[in-house]
């Protein structure tokens, strides 16, 4: 778990992209946010989710970089708001 947080503080994203995130996290919901960026079906424990948030938060920071056509500015924020919820659902958990 320390080594996803860890993970988690060592990223260094524009701060426009960090600040809408930061909002949008305010209304996370677990189900209709992890549905929406990670699929229907069972969804994976905090830590497994957080991982997984972690590849395709990447994925998309390298297609921003890029300047690809088929980056979603929208998609990314979905993604970060899912990753800072995640996050505060793990440190909760933990004490």
């Amino acid at each position: 778990m320390k080594n996803v947080l860890g993970i988690l503080q060592d990223l260094r994203r524009p701060r426009l992209l960090i600040r809408a995130a930061r909002i949008g996290s305010q209304d996370y919901r677990r189900d209709p946010h992890l549905h929406r960026v990670l699929g229907y079906g069972t969804l994976p424990r905090s830590g497994a989710a957080l991982m997984r948030l972690v590849e395709l938060e990447a994925e998309q920071d390298d297609r921003r970089r890029r300047e690809d056509a088929g980056y979603s500015v929208a998609r990314h924020v979905e993604i970060l708001v899912a990753m800072m919820g995640e996050a505060r659902l793990l440190r909760n958990a933990a004490g």
